[in-house]
């Protein structure tokens, strides 16, 4: 895991070119503090950057930009990719020579040997940037569930990416605010894909490659997944075997590493499936866990329940109202864009980090495949509300309370507006009060773009949908990047592995979603290894007590720190216990941002 950066550009001298990759690199460095390098090409040029977090292959010979043995190709790769070895082997076999024991190295030769349908092939996390000299051409690539950030510029004819977009701001190349930025962020609560805080800065899709001609100045971006044939399980014996099996082996596949490697163990069920599984390939694992003082939130009874079923380093951190007072600026400094979300990765990825673990692994994406949040339960209801007329819906915003004010997004024919009225933070009408702004402005920017993805059934397979590639993609995920890698650590996501993927999605969705039981498929494919007192209770989820903590807090429930009148009305509210706290540190971003 590491952090890269690149330009390619006709119109800055050489000189400029390595300065602001250095600056670039500099800005990263926290994301890999093992190691750092420059790759430039003044003909072309062009300028890659790396930093480097060693997790596999710890010499020299892992040192990036890195280039095959004949010189054909560089890459300054971000992530680790799972199936390497084989793919590795197949290389071996067709002739391929290696320099070095890397995963970075295989892509390079798998490029050179079967071209960009290569990308297919790479099962992992990954986003990297990768030079063909012969063909005078650079690929951006991102792995297929959006794990690992790219962000890029191709402004003033010249193409730029980093891994952060504090990156391309320091180095001056994106410099000025995404004008509708406050809109969207107000509306979900994060930044959605592509779009980010800066202007013509953006996130290449999941999935996607963007080839940049190097002579021209020209590109496309193009979708490289190719989606196998999947059989319908309708067997429920079959069905939970096969999860059974396959999350198993994802486990088994993320746990290669040369670094030192752990667990997040919340208590929940996620973590605690993942932690057995661990457990079983891996002696003396070790496990990372948080509690609190508040008894409402501290997990500590089902995280002992995991934790003394193995062996291995148990590391457990309280975490109190002082920390969170004392980090709250760093903790925003390092989310790279506002997000509502992160504090919790921030705090454990600190600890994980104090604790000399490099790599571990997390339950993020089974909420998501497996019916794990209420979403999947209220989604049956806008099947009903989209019968009515618009009249009647944009009539909703006049409700007092906010979960039917939301109602009148749904006057809008978007799938966008489904997704909102399930997730959304702020309705039009309140995003127009804070911003000083009319409703109609704010609708245009959130409903402009084409409807490239109708809703045709309001169901849990949708539900899964929307959670997987909105709430997941542009929070959850981006958010755990950006807050681990603040520490220097990577995280890695089993539930999200591909083939992991492909089984959960081979399952017919009557058995896979249970109208009663969140993830009944999921616990009962590990009823033989999981406790009981594990999953029979409430959802908790990763959860701090922010609602106490921020409304103790000195400035988020400050009503002088905010200008604008809605803003204060709002805080009021929050200190009152009328709102949730995401909606007061939504409104103290948006105040230090200006």
């Amino acid at each position: 895991m590491c952090r890269i950066a690149g330009i390619i550009s006709n119109q800055l001298p050489p000189d400029e070119l390595r300065e602001k990759v250095g600056i670039m690199c500099n800005a990263l460095r926290h994301g890999g503090p093992d190691d750092g390098g420059i790759y430039t090409n003044d003909d072309e040029r062009l300028c890659f950057g790396h930093r480097r977090l060693s997790i596999i292959d710890l010499s020299a010979n892992g040192h990036q930009p890195m280039a095959d043995i004949d010189k054909k190709a560089w890459i300054s790769f971000n992530g680790e990719i799972y199936n390497y070895l084989d793919l590795k082997e197949q290389l071996l076999k067709a002739g391929a020579r290696f320099h070095s024991n890397t995963d970075t190295e295989v892509i390079l030769l798998a490029y050179l040997y079967w071209g960009n349908a290569c990308f297919n092939k790479l099962q992992g996390m990954f986003a990297f940037a990768l030079y063909d000299i012969e063909k005078e051409i650079t690929y951006l690539v991102r792995d297929s569930s959006g794990i690992k950030p790219l962000y890029y510029c191709t402004a003033n004819n010249s193409l730029s990416f980093a891994s952060e977009t504090k990156a391309l701001k320091l180095a001056g190349i994106a410099t000025q605010p995404n004008e509708n930025w406050q809109v969207r962020f107000l509306a979900y609560g994060y930044i959605p894909e592509p779009y980010t805080a800066l202007r013509n800065v953006f996130n290449l899709p999941k999935g996607h490659f963007l080839c940049w001609d190097n002579r021209t100045g020209s590109h496309i971006i193009n979708c490289y997944v190719v989606q196998p044939a999947l059989n319908t399980i309708v067997n429920e014996r079959e069905a939970k075997e096969y999860i059974h099996n396959s999350l198993k082996q994802a486990v088994s596949r993320q746990l290669m590493a040369d670094a030192p490697l752990g667990v997040f163990l919340s208590g929940g069920i996620d973590s605690s499936i993942l932690t057995l599984l661990a457990a079983q390939n891996q002696r003396d694992l070790k496990t990372i866990s948080i509690f609190f003082d508040e008894k409402a939130y501290d997990e500590r009874a089902y995280q002992n329940l995991v934790a003394d079923k193995i062996t291995g380093e148990k590391f457990a951190h309280l975490v109190k109202q002082r920390d969170f007072n004392n980090h709250l600026s760093q903790i925003i400094g390092d989310m790279d864009m506002p997000t509502t979300d992160g504090i919790n990765s921030w705090f454990i990825s600190k600890y994980a980090h104090e604790d000399g673990l490099k790599a571990v692994l997390s339950g993020v994406g089974a909420d998501e495949l497996f019916g794990g949040y209420p979403s999947f339960n209220r989604i049956k209801h806008i099947n009903l509300l989209r019968k009515l007329p618009i009249a009647l819906l944009n009539a909703a915003r006049y409700f007092k309370k906010d979960k039917y004010k939301k109602i009148a997004y749904l006057a809008h024919n978007h799938y966008l507006a489904d997704y909102l009225l399930l997730r959304g933070l702020f309705t039009p009408d309140d995003i127009a009060k804070i911003l000083n702004t009319d409703t109609v402005q704010v609708e245009h920017i959130l409903f402009n773009e084409a409807n490239n993805y109708p809703v045709k059934k309001y169901n849990k397979d949708q539900a899964s949908w929307f959670e997987t590639n909105l709430y997941m993609q542009n929070q959850l995920l981006r958010d755990t990047d950006v807050m681990s890698m603040s520490h220097g650590l990577e995280v890695r996501v089993p539930f999200l592995d591909e083939k992991f993927i492909q089984a959960v999605q081979s399952i017919s969705p009557a058995i896979r979603f249970d109208n009663h039981q969140p993830k009944k498929l999921l616990i009962d494919s590990f009823t033989d290894m999981l406790p009981a007192a594990i999953w029979n209770r409430p959802k908790m989820g990763f959860t701090f007590p922010l609602q106490q903590w921020m409304k103790q807090h000195p400035e988020i429930s400050n009503e002088d720190v905010y200008k604008n009148i809605a803003a204060k009305n709002i805080i009021k509210k929050f200190k009152n216990n009328e709102l949730h706290w995401s909606k007061a540190f939504t409104l103290y971003q948006l105040q230090l941002h200006g």
